[in-house]
C-alpha cells in the first residue's frame, strides 16, 4: 500500500464521506481519516483492501502528520445548524483556515474543500456567510486549493427526503419557501465530482458548483417525495413569520431542530441552483444521475406496503 497515493479525508466518515472513501479507494488511494468515533465507522473498512483505510484521532497533532503524508487532503466537516458546542465560524471557517494552513506547509498536491451553493458574504445568513468566509480562508491561505459546491445532496441516508417521508404521517405538511428552488444532486455524483477534481490538471484555485439535471420548487419536491411513499397530503405554505416563530420554539427542544431562524433567511434568499458564474459537473465530464429515479431507491421503504406496494 505504501506506493499507493494518501488523501486524508475530514469528515470521511459522514454522509459524502462514505461515498468518497468507496470512489477513492477504487481508484488506489489510501485513505486516513480523522475521526473521535472509530468504533462506529468500522463499516467503512468492509468497502476496501485491507490496509486501504485507517482512522486517527480527531485531533490537531495526528490531523498534521497525516497531512504531512498525505498527497490530497478533503475537507467534508459541516454542519447546518448551531449549538452551544459547534458554530459555523468554528468549523466552517477556523478549521479550514488551519487545513489549508497546513497544507501550506507540507507537500500537499491538493486540497479540495467541500462548500455549498448560496455561499456569500452578502447573505443575512450565518451559514452561508460562514461558507463563503471558509472558501476565502481556504483560497487564501493554500493555493493548490479547490472548491466544490453543491445544491441539496440527496441519498439514502440523507436528512431531507427521509425527513419530509417520515413527516407524511401528517394529514397536512406546512412548508416555508414553497417556491425556492434547488438542483438536487444525488451523494455519488458528488463524491465522483470530487474525484475528478483531483484528478483534473491545472484547476487549483477554481470553484465547482454542482447540481442534479433537473431544477425543483421546495414544494415539487414534497410533492414528489408524497407520491413516491404513496401519501396524498395537503401541501401547504407557511408564511416566513410564522415559520420563524416556529423555528424559535423548536430550537427550546432537546432534538435536532427540523428548521432554524438561519434556515428562514436563505429560503428568503436567491435559489439553491448553479448560478453559471464558475465551473460545473460538465468541466468534470460528469452526467448526474437523475434524483428522481435515485430517491425511489431507499424511499420505498415507507410506503404501507412496502417496496412492491402500488402508489
Amino acid at each position: 500500500m505504501n506506493n499507493y497515493p494518501i488523501a486524508t479525508i475530514l469528515g470521511g466518515g459522514g454522509f459524502i464521506g462514505r461515498y468518497l472513501v468507496r470512489n477513492l479507494t477504487k481508484k488506489n488511494f489510501r485513505c486516513i481519516i480523522p475521526t473521535r468515533n472509530a468504533f462506529t465507522k468500522g463499516y467503512l473498512k468492509t468497502q476496501a483492501a485491507p490496509g486501504a483505510i485507517e482512522f486517527i484521532n480527531f485531533n490537531t497533532e495526528e490531523i498534521k502528520n497525516a497531512i504531512e503524508n498525505s498527497d490530497i487532503v478533503i475537507n467534508l466537516c459541516g454542519i447546518l445548524y448551531e449549538t452551544r458546542k459547534q458554530k459555523f465560524n468554528t468549523i466552517h471557517v477556523d478549521l479550514p483556515e488551519t487545513i489549508a494552513t497546513l497544507c501550506a506547509q507540507a507537500d500537499v498536491k491538493k486540497f479540495v474543500h467541500v462548500s455549498a451553493i448560496g455561499a456569500s458574504k452578502e447573505s443575512r445568513s450565518k451559514y452561508q456567510q460562514s461558507k463563503f468566509l471558509g472558501e476565502e480562508k481556504a483560497l487564501n491561505n493554500f493555493k493548490n486549493t479547490i472548491i466544490i459546491r453543491p445544491s441539496v445532496v440527496c441519498g439514502s441516508e440523507d436528512n431531507f427526503t427521509n425527513l419530509f417521508a417520515k413527516l407524511s404521517i401528517s394529514p397536512i405538511i406546512p412548508i416555508v419557501g414553497i417556491n425556492y428552488k434547488f438542483q438536487p444532486i444525488f451523494v455519488n455524483d458528488v463524491a465522483r465530482a470530487i474525484v475528478k477534481a483531483i484528478e483534473i490538471k491545472k484547476n487549483e484555485g477554481q470553484i465547482y458548483e454542482i447540481g442534479g439535471e433537473k431544477i425543483i420548487s421546495f414544494g415539487d419536491m414534497v410533492k414528489l417525495i408524497l407520491k413516491i411513499v404513496g401519501k396524498k397530503r395537503l401541501v401547504i405554505e407557511m408564511s416566513m413569520t410564522l415559520a420563524k416563530m416556529q423555528s424559535v420554539l423548536l430550537n427550546l427542544l432537546p432534538i435536532p431542530p427540523i428548521l432554524t431562524k438561519d434556515q428562514c433567511l436563505i429560503l428568503s434568499e436567491k435559489d439553491n441552483v448553479v448560478s453559471g458564474s464558475h465551473l460545473t459537473l460538465k468541466d468534470l465530464n460528469i452526467k448526474p444521475a437523475d434524483v428522481e429515479i435515485e430517491i425511489e431507491k431507499w424511499l420505498w421503504r415507507y410506503r404501507s406496503g412496502g417496496e412492491f406496494a402500488k402508489v
